[in-house]
């Protein structure tokens, strides 16, 4: 197993990368090939106790790097020899099997379109979120990729998503449902109530339309709707997530009696909390494109960065791509 590792992208980096980086060569036993500046990073790696994983770890110079204030399309032509873009070359060469990066979102999207490319019959790829749910991690797409969609790109984002599920989550024939604001058929938008039809006579077990309150209950496996949607959906859930942590930690430090309490249950609440951990899950897959694009948040530390290199092993390992290139084939053959 090869991961390539764009070592230039936190808001830290490159140190969240380099000890991210140690940590899954230790824990999974996959190669990892860091991509950036080689002299910042030989004196990084330095620093971190790796002699038991030094042959799993490769340095690929790249000298140039895309800022978080790059704009993603002319940073990702421009700055042509950048850590990003040499990652990605990496795993479109066949020298690595997926592609990891914390850095600009919009760039890596430009990137894995320019470099690794849309599988064949595939119109748009989509953000794919693990959400949690009364049910455990479910799958969300769109979550940004695209703000503006066809009706046929949402039945692609069901067949993609369909797959994402049943392969890395285990669920057998996934449950797959279009957001609307009603449940019954003809609710919602134009958007919905045109991809409606088309998510219904696809090869996916579709249940109809959901509402928000479903996404979270355990209503679908998978939720299918535009990026510009998907994108608000996530950010609410994540300001509703740190306002029920805050107001947890706030009733347990009000006296000594609840911080006692606090402190005799943290471990359950760590753990009852650990599904809305963004480190926990490590990144998002750009599903839809010819090998594994995982982004994570430019703030990840080094223990999402390790959880997103995991995510791309399972990701190759369920052979996630081939399953959805032989998936759109045969919807387009119908």
């Amino acid at each position: 197993m090869r991961i390539a590792l764009d070592a230039m992208g936190s808001d830290n980096q490159p140190d969240p990368e380099v000890e991210g980086a140690v940590l899954a060569a230790r824990e999974f036993g996959c190669d990892i090939y860091i991509t950036g500046d080689e002299p910042v990073l030989k004196q990084k790696l330095a620093a971190y106790p790796h002699s038991d994983v030094a042959d799993k770890l490769h340095i690929v110079h790249a000298p140039e790097k895309i800022a978080m204030s790059d704009k993603p399309a002319f940073a990702a032509r421009k700055k042509s020899d950048n850590s990003m873009s040499r990652g990605m070359q990496l795993v479109k060469d066949g020298d690595a099997d997926a592609m990891v990066t914390v850095g600009n979102t919009g760039a890596a999207l430009a990137s894995g379109l320019f470099i690794l490319r849309r599988i064949k019959g595939v119109k748009r790829p989509a953000l794919t979120v693990l959400l949690p749910s009364e049910i455990g991690l479910r799958v969300m797409l769109d979550a940004g990729a695209n703000a503006e969609c066809k009706p046929e790109f949402l039945q692609q984002f069901g067949i993609m998503g369909s797959v994402y599920a049943e392969k890395v989550l285990g669920v057998d024939n996934p449950r797959v449902a279009l957001l609307s604001n009603g449940e019954e058929e003809g609710k919602g938008n134009d958007l919905a109530i045109a991809a409606y039809p088309l998510l219904e006579k696809s090869s996916i077990n579709f249940i109809g339309n959901v509402e928000g309150k479903e996404v979270f209950g355990g209503g679908t496996d998978v939720t299918v709707t535009d990026g510009f949607t998907g994108n608000i959906l996530i950010k609410v859930g994540e300001a509703i997530a740190k306002l029920m942590r805050n107001r947890i930690r706030s009733v347990f430090k009000s006296n000594p009696a609840t911080m006692l309490a606090g402190a005799l249950t943290q471990s359950k609440l760590r753990g009852a909390f650990a599904d809305m951990d963004p480190d926990e899950i490590g990144g998002v897959i750009l599903l839809g494109l010819n090998a594994p694009l995982i982004i994570g948040h430019g703030r990840s530390n080094a223990k999402a960065v390790k959880n997103a290199i995991g995510a791309a092993i399972k990701v190759v390992e369920t052979d996630v791509v081939g399953s959805i290139r032989e998936s759109i084939a045969a919807e387009l053959a119908k």
